[in-house]
C-alpha cells in the first residue's frame, strides 16, 4: 500500500485510568486526584489500508506491530475511528531492561 492510497482515520490509544493501583486506598484525597491525564491519546490523520473504509462498527483488527483495534461506534462514512483494545507485548523493552540490570 502506498501513502497515496491510504485512508485517514482517528486512532484512540487508551491507557490506565488511574496513576495508582488503588485510588480509593488513600482516604485523605479524592479518587479523582489520581486520574491519569494521559489515559486517552487520540491520534488524527492516521493512515490505514483502503480495505478498512467500509469496516462495520465493532469489527476487530490487528494493526501490525501495534496491537488489536475495534471500530468505534463514533465512526461514520469518511470518518473512521478505531480504539486500541489490546497492546502487543513489548519483548524488546523487556530485553533492554534486562540488559540495564546486568
Amino acid at each position: 500500500m502506498s501513502a497515496a492510497d491510504a485512508i485517514d482515520a482517528e486512532v484512540r490509544l487508551y491507557d490506565r485510568l488511574f496513576d495508582v493501583e488503588d485510588p480509593g486506598g488513600d482516604q485523605t484525597r479524592e479518587f479523582t486526584e489520581f486520574l491519569n491525564p494521559n489515559s486517552l491519546d487520540a491520534l488524527r490523520g492516521c493512515k490505514l489500508e483502503p480495505g478498512l473504509a467500509e469496516a462495520p462498527s465493532g469489527a476487530r483488527y490487528q494493526f501490525e506491530r501495534l496491537g488489536y483495534f475495534a471500530v468505534d461506534p463514533d465512526s461514520a462514512p469518511g470518518r473512521l475511528v478505531f480504539n486500541r483494545t489490546v497492546t502487543l507485548r513489548d519483548t524488546w523493552a523487556k530485553i533492554e531492561q534486562a540488559g540495564k540490570r546486568e
